[in-house]
């Protein structure tokens, strides 16, 4: 690695996780032809092709795919080494890559933002989500395209990260008050197996759950919509297009149920702020974290107090 410059580096990882060149240099404030030389460069000393280029994309070549792992843990310790002479300086600096979800019921990431930006204002925050739900963030995060996501279900990538629990609900039936079985408390996986069901895609935190407490119980069931989020889900619902398992946080008033028997124990979504367990996380990411986490206490305190009112 002797002779290569972070900022060519640089270049390279953003070109891969952008997957083009002007998406790569409008992320990176610099014009495109600076991010091309620069890759060229880095591809002359290395003496070897690192992409594939396309008019529409770019895509690794194989020494590509076994540089980009390295490149992005010299970037990270490059990062580390310039927070610790930030932290000697009193001053915080640099980039956090943010996933998120569609939705985050109980966590008010806006009020942790600006906090963030008035504590460290020199910090940016680059926030995004991922069409594939959590298993994506979950993916993102472990290969290094993210610092931090908030995630319920990390999937198979799940022990590549390290997790912690900012909120955890139960989940209930929600149905058309027309539905035969809206009058009641309570209900089985195993009675709703001949249902239509509104749901999210696959890869989401709250489908991975309800699928998992269906095969638990011994049956399947037919998703007829499938939904990013959870007041468009409520909206198909009240029209009798469908049921839904909803965590407590997304459902509005209106009849639920209780889902008791085989499968039920599974029935509980959490929220997670994730980290990867094989990188150093940074100052910057350290201090968003610890922001998020205290407003997520304090929103748990809150309703806490309310509910002992009521």
């Amino acid at each position: 690695m002797i002779g290569l410059e972070l900022r060519q580096l640089e270049y390279f990882v953003a070109v891969v996780e952008e997957r083009n060149f002007t998406r790569a240099a409008a992320r990176l404030h610099v014009v495109q032809s600076a991010v091309s030389a620069g890759l060229k460069t880095l591809e002359r000393q290395l003496q070897a092709e690192l992409v594939h280029r396309t008019s529409r994309e770019v895509s690794l070549t194989e020494a590509g795919r076994a540089l980009l792992p390295r490149a992005r843990d010299t970037l990270a310790a490059a990062r580390a080494a310039i927070d610790a002479v930030d932290e000697v300086r009193g001053g915080i600096q640099g980039e956090v890559r943010v996933g998120v979800m569609a939705s985050l019921p109980d966590i008010d990431l806006p009020a942790a933002l600006g906090r963030m930006h008035a504590d460290h204002p020199r910090v940016r925050v680059r926030l995004s989500h991922r069409p594939g739900g959590s298993r994506e963030l979950a993916d993102d995060l472990a290969a290094g395209r993210l610092d931090l996501a908030l995630l319920s279900e990390p999937g198979p990538a799940g022990h590549r990260l390290r997790l912690t629990p900012l909120v955890s609900v139960g989940m209930h039936l929600v149905m058309a008050p027309t539905h035969p079985l809206a009058g009641r408390g309570a209900a089985t996986l195993a009675e709703l197996a001949d249902d239509v069901f509104v749901d999210f895609p696959i890869g989401y935190g709250i489908r991975s759950i309800v699928d998992r407490a269906f095969t638990a119980a011994g049956r399947s069931r037919y998703v007829s919509i499938e939904v990013t989020n959870a007041e468009t889900a409520m909206a198909y619902v009240r029209h009798g297009l469908g049921v839904a398992i909803l965590p407590d946080a997304y459902v509005h008033p209106g009849p639920t149920l209780r889902i008791t028997g085989p499968g039920s124990d599974d029935l509980t979504w959490s929220l997670s702020l994730a980290t990867a367990k094989n990188r150093h996380p940074g100052a910057a990411t350290d201090a968003l974290v610890a922001l998020i986490e205290e407003t997520a206490q304090q929103r748990t305190r809150h309703a806490g107090r309310k509910g002992a009112m009521e």
